[in-house]
């Protein structure tokens, strides 16, 4: 049961992110439309921050988990969280 709740976790947790990276690129974003928005995000160089502004929404989930004693599914949030920032700082280093 505690790997069920892990894996919904991690899934959450990615869910956030890909949530939280297009609320940032329709907040932040200069272009027409979303993929407009992403092609001028990697042109700029500032598609890193974007994501890792979009990560925040993990937090609210983490949270949410640890306040309803959720503590296996607040596990796979925050390894969807170091999953997020590796492909993030790999990305920036590329």
């Amino acid at each position: 049961m505690k790997n069920k709740d892990v894996i919904i976790g991690i899934v959450i947790g990615l869910i956030a992110s890909v949530i939280g990276l297009t609320l940032s690129l329709l907040f932040f974003g200069t272009g027409d439309s979303i993929g407009n928005s992403l092609d001028i995000a990697i042109a700029q160089d500032v598609l890193t921050k974007l994501v890792s502004i979009g990560a925040l929404l993990n937090l609210g989930a983490f949270f949410l988990f640890l306040n309803t004693n959720k503590e296996s599914r607040a596990k796979g949030v925050l390894i969807a969280t170091v999953v997020v920032a590796l492909i993030t700082i790999i990305i920036r280093f590329t």
